[in-house]
């Protein structure tokens, strides 16, 4: 029992080692320039214990956004406003439109590889990956990313709390694909992630104040 909870720390601290490690590299690098080989030397790991764990390259680049999103949906779930609850919807969009680009701008084209991966990876790779859980179905599109749903349905939530009049599912697709663009994605290689952060509050503050449609 000892030596079997010993073994679980090990593996705790291998699965954070490498998934520091790989933040890290992003803070450098885009996520198609980054090797496994990489990754285990930074994180002091041997090779295999990086494919053992996270399988592949992208499986290791889905459980790194996944734990970032699941550190910013606890945020947005029971931390303090204007992030969490408590705070008028305008002021909580504003605060998550933040939140995200600080991940994006730490994990550059991150966001937009797994949007990649969605729309072209093969069934067998999804399966093994086990991104996908409910039956035979493969992700066809953004939107079946774990990341991009809860990011896209909170920012919709809020955009009609506070202006249910207004296409909120679409007005959140246009304001989270922005992150994902070339130029966007140079800029935040640039370092100007609070140039995009205030451009985002831009468009979002002229949605929300936008004529109600005719």
């Amino acid at each position: 029992m000892i030596e079997e909870r010993r073994e679980r720390a090990d593996a705790a601290r291998n699965r954070h080692a490498i998934l520091r490690a790989t933040e890290a590299l992003l803070a450098r690098h885009r996520p198609e320039q980054i090797s496994m080989e990489q990754v285990a030397a930074a994180a002091g790991v041997g090779k295999g214990t990086v494919f053992h764990r996270f399988g592949s390259r992208m499986g290791l680049m889905v459980a790194l956004m996944q734990e970032r999103a699941y550190a910013l949906e606890e945020a947005v779930a029971s931390g303090p406003p204007p992030l969490g609850p408590g705070a008028p919807p305008e002021e909580r969009l504003m605060a998550f439109l933040d939140a995200i680009v600080d991940v994006v701008g730490r994990n550059k084209g991150l966001l937009a590889a797994l949007g990649h991966a969605a729309t072209a990876a093969p069934r067998p790779e999804w399966k093994e990956q086990g991104e996908h859980r409910g039956g035979d179905h493969v992700p066809d599109s953004r939107d079946d990313h774990p990341v991009y749903r809860f990011w896209h349905g909170h920012t919709s939530a809020l955009i009609a709390e506070r202006r249910p009049d207004l296409d909120a599912e679409l007005l959140a697709h246009i304001l989270l694909g922005s992150l994902q663009s070339e130029p966007v994605l140079r800029l935040l290689e640039c370092g100007e992630a609070p140039r995009l952060a205030a451009s985002l509050h831009v468009m979002a503050v002229g949605m929300l104040a936008a004529p109600a449609p005719s």
